[in-house]
């Protein structure tokens, strides 16, 4: 079984985050903790927001230059058995996300990894940002965007 992808993205968020790279270059997500933002991943130019030693690259998305998806390591623990998926859907995004301007907002879906995947995944060390730091990058392996949400994270029928 190959490694699966810790974060993917729907092909709505990536032609976003394409629009949003011609405009501000660069870019990356944080998946946030709660708080003000809520649990949005939020999008910034690459940089401007600080990658600590903690936080764990759950991958970079194969958008443009590429687009790294960062989460804190305390809730990396917490959602290591949870595939991210990021969407995109209209309304008013994060307050210091590049998309609010834009009328729509990422938004993250998650589909729990199955007892297999999490055995694949159990073999593999997530990448933090000091091991980013000294030039330590996830395998690349498959793409990274999917069509909908749906196709990484079915929607139970009713």
């Amino acid at each position: 079984m190959d490694t699966p992808h810790r974060a993917l993205v729907t092909e709505a968020a990536a032609e976003l985050l394409r629009r949003l790279q011609e405009r501000h270059g660069r870019l990356m997500f944080h998946q946030s903790g709660g708080c003000c933002d809520g649990s949005s991943p939020m999008c910034y130019p690459d940089g401007d927001f600080l990658v600590g030693d903690r936080d764990v690259l759950l991958a970079v998305l194969d958008v443009g230059d590429g687009v790294p998806v960062w989460i804190s390591g305390p809730q990396f623990d917490a959602w290591k058995h949870t595939q991210l998926v990021i969407d995109v859907v209209p309304g008013r995004g994060g307050g210091f996300s590049l998309e609010a301007p834009e009328g729509m907002r990422f938004l993250s879906r998650g589909r729990a990894f199955t007892d297999d995947e999490n055995r694949v995944l159990a073999d593999v060390a997530p990448v933090t940002g000091a091991d980013y730091e000294r030039g330590l990058r996830p395998p690349a392996h498959g793409t990274h965007v999917v069509a909908e949400a749906a196709d990484a994270c079915p929607v139970p029928l009713r």
